[in-house]
């Protein structure tokens, strides 16, 4: 909605989130713990924002047994742009906060939330690669045995327990995005508070002048070619070029297929003329747009052959009415000579 901003309270916390994403780049987002007789202390497995830690040297040395990769830092091209995407992040949560653009804070949720999804299935990815592509010459092989850690929870690996959690920056990462996703639940359902009283108000106050509006109005409707019908001789308009309307000092428009009936509905039925706010003909020539009857100019030929035999066509400018008048001879009149009894 134009014009709307977010709450305080939500461009307060907006700011702190934007803070704690920064918080990230400096504690492990990801902890895998290895746990087996011979290591009863445990060994760890930290991922960072940027890089590896923990015990990387002795898993590596385990996993050369079992055929499985080393890890290295440099292995994985999202260390390199990660702490981008996160300072992206904060900066963007920053600015959404600062501003308070209703539209904004909702392309960063947006996004947050897809990359959040696509982190994870990045991170299965690399579980599942990392635990199936064993080198076939280890010196333990175990035919059909993978060793993928679990993504979250427990899982048995030989005689090593893995237990798989977010570290410190996982948990502010996942707490951000549930605050954002409820922050923006409710700055929609206060959107949408604010538009049921603008609705209301929209309705009451300006009431008279939609009114009025309406009233008022004197531009001609399209006719619907093979749709409309005509309220004289209750025909369905086919021909653009003799179609005509009458519009009312109230609104009301009435739409014919022919002048025949337009002067017919006049003269006939008994029509106050004094409640006639303007008249329109389309152009016999041309686009066949509508044109005002003070400034139309008619042709009348036996030639012409329209819907109800009126056989009377109307013409923006004399230059049409003349190179038409070549072709179909006839008497030329205006629209007041017309309406003569």
């Amino acid at each position: 909605m134009k014009g709307f901003r977010l709450k305080k309270r939500t461009r307060i916390i907006l700011l702190i989130s934007s803070v704690a994403l920064v918080l990230i780049l400096f504690v492990p987002m990801w902890s895998i713990d290895l746990i087996a007789p011979q290591y009863p202390e445990g060994l760890k497995l930290l991922i960072y924002p940027n890089r590896l830690g923990g015990n990387v040297d002795i898993i590596n040395g385990l996993n050369h047994y079992i055929g499985m990769k080393t890890l290295h830092t440099a292995d994985f091209p999202e260390f390199a742009v990660l702490p981008y995407i996160i300072l992206f992040f904060s900066l963007m949560i920053l600015i959404a906060g600062i501003s308070g653009s209703w539209k904004l804070f909702n392309v960063v949720v947006f996004l947050f939330i897809c990359f959040g999804i696509v982190a994870m299935i990045d991170f299965w990815r690399w579980e599942y690669n990392y635990g199936h592509n064993l080198n076939p010459d280890a010196a333990i092989r175990i035919p059909g045995m993978a060793y993928q850690p679990p993504m979250i929870g427990y899982k048995q690996l030989l005689n090593f327990s893995a237990y798989s959690i977010p570290a410190a920056g996982g948990w502010i990462f996942a707490g951000v995005g549930v605050v954002l996703l409820l922050l923006c639940i409710t700055e929609w359902r206060s959107l949408n508070k604010t538009k049921r009283r603008f609705n209301v108000a929209f309705t009451v106050i300006p009431l008279p002048l939609l009114v009025f509006a309406s009233c008022s109005n004197s531009q001609p409707e399209p006719i619907l070619l093979g749709k409309d019908h005509c309220d004289y001789c209750k025909m369905t308009v086919s021909d653009p070029r003799f179609g005509a309307e009458i519009i009312t000092r109230k609104g009301k428009v009435f739409k014919f297929d022919d002048i025949h009936c337009i002067l017919s509905f006049l003269k006939e039925k008994g029509f106050d003329r004094s409640q006639v706010q303007q008249t329109y003909f389309r152009d016999f020539s041309g686009d066949h747009s509508f044109i005002a009857s003070d400034k139309a100019l008619f042709l009348k030929s036996e030639y012409l052959k329209s819907p109800m035999e009126g056989n009377i066509a109307a013409f923006s400018n004399k230059d049409s009415l003349d190179k038409v008048s070549l072709t179909f001879k006839g008497s030329t009149s205006s629209w007041t000579e017309l309406l003569k009894p």
